[in-house]
C-alpha cells in the first residue's frame, strides 16, 4: 500500500504548483481578463466590417456584373466626378449648419428661461423634451401631414393669419422644402440642446452674479462676462455632437421628400443609399461612404482639437 502511494506525490506537486501560478495570474490579470471577451467581440463587430468594406471599394462590387475585378481608385473617382455627389455633399453641410445654429440659439433660449425655479417648471420641461423620444420617421410622417398641400393645416393657418390664399408647396418647391427639413430637424433635436445647455447653466456658482450684481454689473453684460465664459465648453461639446448627428440626415429625408423632387433634396447619406441600395452599385457607394468619412474624421478631428487645445497662460 505505501509503495504505490510514494510514486504518486511527485506528480501531484508540479499541478499544484501550475495551479498556484495560474491562480496568481489570473488574480494578478483579471480586470484584463474581463475586458478581453468584449474587445474582442468589438473587434469582431467593428474592425472586419471596415476591412471588408475597404476592399469592396477597390473592386468591381456590382450586382449588375459578375465577379469582383480590381479596380484601384476608380470608385472613388466616380463618386468625386458625380455633379449629384458634389450637390448632396453641399447641402448636407448646409442643412447640418442650418440645423445646429437654430438649434443652439433655440435651446440655449430654452435653457436661460427655464434655469429659474417655478410653478409647473417640471411638467413644461416634461413637454419640452418629448421630441426626443419620438422616432424620425414619425417626425418627418407628422410634419409631411402637417404641411402636405392641400390637406395639410399649415397653408389654411397661414392663410388665416395673413389675410389671403396661402399656396405654399412645403415639400415640393425651393426654397420651401429645404425650410420644411430644417424645421422638422429643429423641432425634433432643439430639446438635446436644452438639455445640455441647461446642465451647463445649473452648475454656474451663484456667487459670480451675486458678486456681478454688487458691482452693478447689468442682465446683458452679466451673461456677455459670465454665462458665455461658463458655458462656452459645453456649449461646443453640443455642438459637436450634434453635428455629428446632423451630417447623418437621412430619415426625415425619406419621409418627407423622397430625395426629390429629382435630387434636390440628396444629402451625402440619402446619395450612399440610393447608389448601393437602389442601383446596387455598391461598390461606388461604399467608396463614396469613405469619402464621407474621412471628411468627417477630419472636421470632427478639427473640433475636437479646438475644443481641448489648452488655454494660453
Amino acid at each position: 500500500m505505501m509503495s504505490d502511494a510514494s510514486p504518486a506525490l511527485p506528480s501531484t506537486r508540479p499541478r499544484s504548483r501550475l495551479r498556484a501560478s495560474f491562480s496568481e495570474w489570473s488574480d494578478r490579470h483579471f480586470r484584463w481578463l474581463l475586458v478581453v471577451p468584449a474587445v474582442l467581440l468589438i473587434l469582431s463587430l467593428s474592425i472586419y466590417p471596415l476591412a471588408f468594406s475597404l476592399w469592396v471599394s477597390f473592386v468591381n462590387y456590382d450586382f449588375q456584373i459578375p465577379g469582383h475585378a480590381f479596380v484601384g481608385l476608380k470608385n472613388f473617382a466616380m463618386v468625386i466626378s458625380d455633379p449629384v455627389a458634389r450637390r448632396s455633399l453641399i447641402l448636407t453641410v448646409l442643412l447640418s449648419a442650418a440645423d445646429v445654429v437654430i438649434e443652439l440659439g433655440l435651446g440655449l433660449a430654452l435653457a436661460l428661461a427655464m434655469v429659474r425655479r417655478f410653478p409647473g417648471r417640471g411638467l413644461v420641461m416634461s413637454i419640452l423634451i418629448v421630441p426626443l423620444f419620438i422616432s424620425p420617421v414619425i417626425v418627418g410622417q407628422a410634419w409631411t401631414l402637417l404641411l402636405q398641400r392641400p390637406f395639410g393645416p399649415t397653408n389654411y393657418l397661414l392663410g388665416q393669419l395673413l389675410g389671403h390664399e396661402v399656396t405654399i408647396g412645403w415639400l415640393t418647391e425651393a426654397p420651401w422644402l429645404y425650410i420644411a427639413l430644417i424645421i422638422a430637424d429643429v423641432w425634433q433635436w432643439t430639446p438635446f440642446m436644452f438639455v445640455i445647455l441647461l446642465a451647463g447653466l445649473t452648475a454656474i456658482p451663484p456667487n459670480l452674479y451675486e458678486a456681478a450684481e454688487l458691482d452693478g454689473v447689468g442682465g446683458w453684460q452679466a451673461f456677455r462676462l459670465i454665462t458665455l465664459p461658463q458655458i462656452a465648453p459645453i456649449v461646443s461639446l453640443a455642438a459637436i455632437f450634434r453635428l455629428l448627428d446632423a451630417v447623418r440626415l437621412f430619415d426625415t429625408i425619406f419621409i418627407m421628400t423622397g430625395g426629390g423632387p429629382g435630387t434636390r433634396t440628396y444629402t451625402s447619406s440619402y446619395y450612399l443609399y440610393t447608389v448601393g441600395f437602389t442601383q446596387f452599385h455598391l461598390s461606388q457607394a461604399t467608396a463614396g461612404a469613405w469619402i464621407f468619412l474621412i471628411l468627417i474624421s477630419v472636421l470632427v478631428g478639427l473640433l475636437v482639437k479646438r475644443l481641448v487645445k489648452a488655454e494660453p497662460a
